[in-house]
């Protein structure tokens, strides 16, 4: 037997080195190699624009995409991920009335990947992407289903098309008096017909000036922030802010529909998000004589309280929290999610450079009147409407403001943010403004 404690030869000692070295080398490599990704959550957002499904992750994973026809099916193999209880999730995540995914198949495709079939109702045009980690989200697989035929908004951007499939909605409204065929729906929301008597409250708003078109009623774009991925900010008791806007956008939307020639549309009617210049580009398209934004302020400070208004400002902004309240609702594409990949960011810039001097002042004057009517209601914030570089507000021809409605940061202002009378309260403040504006001063809405 050999003795441990007499020298090895020299030659032996050069193979135990090689081999020590290498077994040091694979040490750390193999277990990575080896390692699968984790799904830290499934969600589903289904809506009558597009279905989103994000997959949240531990790791940035690839992902690779194909559709098949007859029957339409999405596949989508993920890499290096196993099968587990998170992904399986997702097949129950599936709702009988989503528009465009009648049901999903899950399984282990390969060692280390997963494939997702997902069984469509409809053709559709995909756009799958990864996102990086911001706020509390880590790495997101985002998987949008657009319809194939009735694009949306998005799609035409990031197509750089100049087909305008919204174009004719208020032309022929001109051609039909309120009597005659119902008005063509919008982007799947039903426009509806112009009030011939006011049904709002007993208290009715100043009377409302006539459009500058005959037959063409003035046309409100509400727009309610944040939604889907994007929560917006949450209250102390758990309050999402793009719950609370949605709910405001939808009452004051009645009482604007109640209003004789006045009709509004909403640049999102359900829990789904919208990147902030297709929520412009949605109000341009069907020509909107004012487009208002709709949020519930916070701040680092649970004191804070009180509504604001804002306009765009391309020269900087009136107050250091304007500029941040800018900053943190612009952001909301990075937290929503969108595909820089296929952005078509000239037609953006174009789109979101084109803002005049003319819309500007218009808006100042829109918000001046509404925040005079919130002031009746509630505390104001700041006494004046403020500017900022909002992206949302930069439509070029269309008067543009975004309300803080009040502090959802405030305890005592996110009880009142979940009052339904006082969202009442909030939304008639607001037709009230409109109501006067409109009655002083005419609509810059570009017409066809």
């Amino acid at each position: 037997m050999a003795d441990d404690t007499c020298p090895p030869s020299p030659g032996l000692s050069r193979r135990r080195l090689i081999a020590t070295a290498s077994t040091l080398f694979l040490l750390p490599v193999v277990p990575r190699l080896a390692m699968a990704g984790t799904i830290l959550a499934v969600r589903t957002w289904p809506a009558d624009e597009y279905t989103r499904v994000t997959l949240e992750m531990d790791s940035e994973l690839k992902a690779e995409h194909f559709v098949l026809e007859h029957p339409d099916r999405l596949v989508v193999d993920i890499q290096g991920l196993t099968m587990s209880r998170a992904i399986n999730d997702l097949v129950s995540k599936i709702k009988p009335n989503d528009p465009y995914i009648g049901s999903v198949r899950v399984a282990q495709n390969r060692p280390d990947v997963i494939r997702l079939v997902m069984d469509l109702k409809q053709p559709i045009a995909p756009q799958v992407f990864t996102l990086k980690p911001i706020g509390e989200y880590k790495y997101r697989l985002v998987l949008d289903l657009y319809p194939k035929v009735a694009q949306d908004p998005l799609l035409a951007i990031m197509d750089g098309k100049d087909s305008d499939p919204l174009a004719k909605v208020l032309e022929d409204l001109a051609q039909n008096s309120p009597s005659e065929a119902p008005i063509p729906s919008v982007e799947g929301q039903k426009l509806p017909p112009v009030a011939k008597n006011p049904r709002g409250p007993a208290a009715p708003p100043p009377s409302i000036a006539q459009p500058r078109d005959s037959g063409q009623p003035i046309l409100v774009a509400l727009d309610p922030g944040h939604g889907g991925e994007d929560p917006g900010a949450v209250g102390r008791n758990g309050t999402r802010e793009k719950d609370i806007v949605l709910s405001i956008a939808r009452r004051l939307k009645k009482l604007i529909d109640a209003q004789p020639n006045m009709r509004a549309y909403l640049t999102r009617d359900n829990d789904y998000f919208v990147p902030l210049q297709v929520r412009v580009q949605k109000a341009r398209r069907v020509k909107a004589d004012l487009f208002i934004s709709i949020h519930a302020d916070a701040w680092i400070k649970p004191s804070a309280r009180g509504s604001s208004i804002f306009a765009l400002s391309q020269n900087g902004a009136t107050s250091s929290a304007a500029r941040w309240m800018a900053q943190r609702e612009n952001d909301a594409d990075l937290v929503g999610g969108i595909n820089l990949g296929s952005h078509n960011k000239q037609v953006a810039q174009v789109l979101l450079d084109l803002s005049t001097a003319a819309q500007i002042n218009d808006s100042m004057r829109v918000g001046d009147r509404i925040l005079s009517e919130i002031g009746k209601i509630n505390t104001l914030h700041k006494n004046r409407v403020e500017r900022a570089g909002f992206a949302v507000l930069k439509a070029p021809d269309i008067p543009s403001i975004l309300v803080e409605t009040a502090f959802i940061s405030n305890p005592e202002e996110e009880r009142l943010l979940r009052s339904p009378a006082h969202q009442d309260r909030i939304a008639q403040a607001m037709l009230s403004g409109i109501s006067g504006y409109f009655a002083s001063s005419p609509a810059l809405a570009r017409r066809a």
